[in-house]
């Protein structure tokens, strides 16, 4: 599949970058409305953006690089034992820094689990964190999507997964943001006209054509982590380990030791449009602790908050099996941690 025609471009620094996106903005009204397809397409690693270019998914006048960029690199130390870690820092880089593994070891486990070694030592942090959403009839070529009618994720008003949906429910398998999530991260994003912090929490739309709050000029640039000192888990299920976006996966946190929890948070990905946060099965096993009765109460109780799914890469009853058997595998990991 060859790449659609196009400029490749270097950003010389952060301010040419955003600078750039911001003409192009200007330059280009019906793609800031739409978002669908930008005349400027930041790529930094690559791995999913000139992937998908070659799908034709979305063809940009200019692909405009930030790789290079070492303002976007580093992984820096806060008050209190936090981290801020630059967004163009690449996954193979983070996966084994010594402050990652040793404070925030579900995190590390998290993008250990993206895709292979080979992919790990291009793609960045903030390419996982801005993974588009996937859907099995938009993920195909160009030619077997002639087949089939528009969709809103290409060029019609349609969903192929839920025929009588008002939306596109392409799913998020992006597997940092539910570490991350878990974590209390927040987030940079910045344009020409300036900065915003956002808590990653509030970064994920559950609507899989925006499905991010980031404007059409703006990056993400850092990642600030707090120290957490609960335990901390993450379990990803997927076909193939290395190969293949996940099933489904979990993260969660719970303070105290033992059959004791406290500050639980738990986290599934991968069955949605965005990251689900479970606050139910959270608040049980907060007041039940770990025990085995305790642990079966919140998994009882992940279907109901969890909702409906769609049957987009799996049978939503598979799911919701999914989603029960990786809350329970995640308190019962915490209880031995």
């Amino acid at each position: 599949m060859l790449l659609p025609e196009h400029q490749y471009v270097k950003a010389t620094s952060l301010e040419d970058c955003l600078g750039r996106l911001r003409d192009g903005q200007r330059d280009d009204k019906s793609d800031r409305e739409t978002g669908i397809r930008p005349g400027i397409r930041v790529v930094a690693g690559g791995t999913d953006v000139i992937f998908n270019m070659r799908l034709k998914l979305f063809q940009p006048d200019i692909a405009l690089s930030i790789r290079n960029l070492e303002c976007l690199q580093q992984v820096e130390e806060l008050p209190g034992g936090g981290l801020r870690i630059g967004a163009g820092c690449t996954l193979a880089s983070l996966e084994k820094h010594p402050l990652i593994t040793v404070r925030f070891p579900a995190l590390a486990a998290a993008i250990q689990a993206v895709a292979s070694t080979h992919v790990r030592n291009m793609a960045t942090l903030g390419g996982n964190l801005c993974l588009d959403t996937r859907c099995w009839y938009t993920n195909n070529s160009e030619q077997w999507r002639e087949g089939l009618a528009g969709c809103f994720k290409t060029d019609g008003q349609l969903c192929h997964v839920i025929k009588s949906s008002t939306m596109c429910h392409a799913i998020n398998n992006a597997d940092t943001p539910v570490a991350l999530i878990m974590l209390g991260a927040t987030l940079t994003l910045q344009s020409a006209g300036g900065s915003r912090t956002v808590p990653i929490a509030e970064f994920y739309r559950r609507d899989g054509l925006k499905h991010t709050v980031m404007k059409p000029d703006e990056i993400l640039t850092h990642v600030e982590v707090p120290q957490v000192s609960a335990r901390t888990t993450f379990i990803k299920i997927a076909p193939r380990i290395g190969m293949d976006f996940s099933l489904a996966a979990v993260a969660a946190r719970a303070g105290g030791t033992g059959l004791q929890a406290s500050d639980v948070a738990i986290v599934l990905g991968s069955l949605t449009t965005a990251p689900v946060f479970l606050h139910e099965p959270a608040r049980t096993a907060e007041a039940g602790g770990l025990s085995d009765e305790s642990i079966g109460r919140a998994v009882e109780q992940v279907r109901v908050e969890l909702g409906e799914l769609t049957n987009l890469y799996g049978r939503p009853g598979y799911k919701k099996h999914l989603a029960n058997v990786l809350v329970r595998r995640a308190l019962e990991d915490l209880r031995e941690k």
